[in-house]
This record gives C-alpha cells, structure tokens and sequence, in this order.
C-alpha cells in the first residue's frame, strides 16, 4: 500500500487550516462562483444556436464477426442546453453549500471531506467529458456511457481518497488517487485516438481538447499535492479554494470555447 506518515498534526481531529476566517473566506468564493456560474448558464442558453449532435447506434445484426451495419441516429443533444447544464449544476452546488447547506458543507470541511463536490463533479465533469468527446467524433451511444462509466469511477475515487484519509490519520494512502488517475485515463487515450486518427478536426477542437486537459489534469494535481501535504496544501481550506478556482475556469473555458466554436447564431 502506497503510504506516507503524516507530517503535521491537527487539532481534535480537524483538518488543517479549516477555521473561521478560511470558512468565511470559502463562503465569499461560493457566493460568487453561485453568481458567475448562473450568469454564463443564461447567456449560454440565451445566445447559443439549436446547433446539436448526433448519438448513433449500430447494433449488431448477425454472428459474430458479422459486418457491422450502417450506424443510425438515435437522438441529438441540444449543445447549448448542454453546456448550460454543467454551469447550471455548479451554480446549485455552490449556492447550496454557501447558504441552506453551509454548516454541512463546513462540518465536512473541517472533517477533511466535501462530499458536495464529488457529488456535483460527477455530473458535470462527466457532461463535459462527454462534450470533449462529442467534439472529437466520438458520437456513438454506447461509447457514451462507457465514458459515463469511467468517469464517475475517477470522480468517486477521488471521494474514496478523502473518505481513507481523515484528518487524524496516522498514515495517508493515495491508492484510490492513483486507482482514479488510472479509470479517469481512458476517455482521454480514446479522445486522442480519434483526434490524431482524423484528418479533418477544425482547430478550436485542438483548443478544447488542450485547454481541458490541462485543467483535468489540475484537479489531481490538487488533490495530490493535498495529500503530500506540499507547501499551502497543509490546509484543507486552500486545496478547497484551489478546486473552487479550477471548477470555474474549466467550465468557463469549455463553455465558451464550445460558444465561440459552434454555438454562435
């Protein structure tokens, strides 16, 4: 088991670097979030094109090895209501944990966990990878929910990671991290296949593709430095103000490199 002992000592079991100030601080950042992520959910919806894309199936229609036939549309996903989806369920997280839901989401906190997030992550981190391989010719149904599979998989390791490891731990596993990193891998290896695989992706296709990575890759990081307790990341409280600055950036760029992309008039 990959472990390490942990280098400093909470208090009463608390997690590190939760206390009032940091709270209030998180409140602040939640109540904004709430409103920049509300905000570019209605001018997406509002300003967004009927542009949609196609989900097909081919089901097999004979023994095995039998030809494949011509895939058929199974339905369409209105782009713009899609994108509008993810930035929607943020704003509900993080209105929630900053009001009706504020001394749930703090007790969580200083307990060194914040199932919220995970919660919501699973959702819209999924539509968005989702999107990402929409945009990069993945279309059929059942790659889909193979997507969907692995990437609730990657985010509810990451809750697992935090479940392991409370704040009183006298040792700090990060397999479920590495278990996440490995399920959360795949759609990535099939979205670059079929970008390096065509000869036709238009170049905002590129952008998302980087651009989105890069922030998916971050969140890791986050969590990772967290659990190796590097620098700031001793505190709970900055690897939770960090994942609040990572969430709005990587829905902001996918939203509006979708936006500038494809749903414009």
């Amino acid at each position: 088991m990959t472990s390490h002992a942990r280098s400093s000592r909470t208090s009463q079991g608390a997690a590190a670097g939760v206390e009032e100030a940091p709270l209030i601080d998180l409140r602040r950042w939640n109540l904004g979030l709430t409103v920049l992520h509300a905000a570019q959910a209605l001018a997406v919806l509002i300003l967004a094109s009927d542009f949609a894309i196609d989900l097909s199936t081919a089901y097999p229609d004979g023994p095995p090895g039998s030809r494949v036939p011509q895939p058929s549309v199974a339905f369409g996903v209105p782009i713009g209501v899609a994108v509008a989806a993810f930035l929607a369920l943020a704003a509900l997280d993080h209105g929630l944990t900053a009001t009706v839901l504020r001394s749930r989401y703090e007790g969580d906190l200083k307990g060194g966990i914040n199932r919220f997030r995970w919660i919501e992550y699973s959702i819209s981190a999924t539509i968005m990878i989702l999107l990402i391989a929409f945009y990069a010719g993945i279309t059929q149904v059942v790659a889909a929910i193979t997507i969907i599979g692995s990437n609730v998989a990657m985010i509810l390791f990451g809750w697992l990671q935090e479940r392991m490891n409370p704040p009183d731990r006298a040792f700090t596993t990060m397999l479920p991290f590495w278990f996440g990193c490995i399920v959360g891998a795949a759609p990535w290896v099939a979205i670059t296949l079929n970008i390096v695989g065509s000869e036709t992706v238009p170049g905002f296709v590129y952008g998302i593709f980087i651009s989105l990575f890069v922030f998916f890759m971050s969140f890791a990081l986050n969590q990772y430095l967290q659990y190796r307790e590097v620098g700031p990341w001793r505190s709970y409280a900055f690897g939770e103000k960090v994942y609040l600055v990572l969430s709005l950036g990587a829905k902001s760029a996918l939203a509006w490199q979708i936006f500038a992309g494809s749903l414009a008039g």
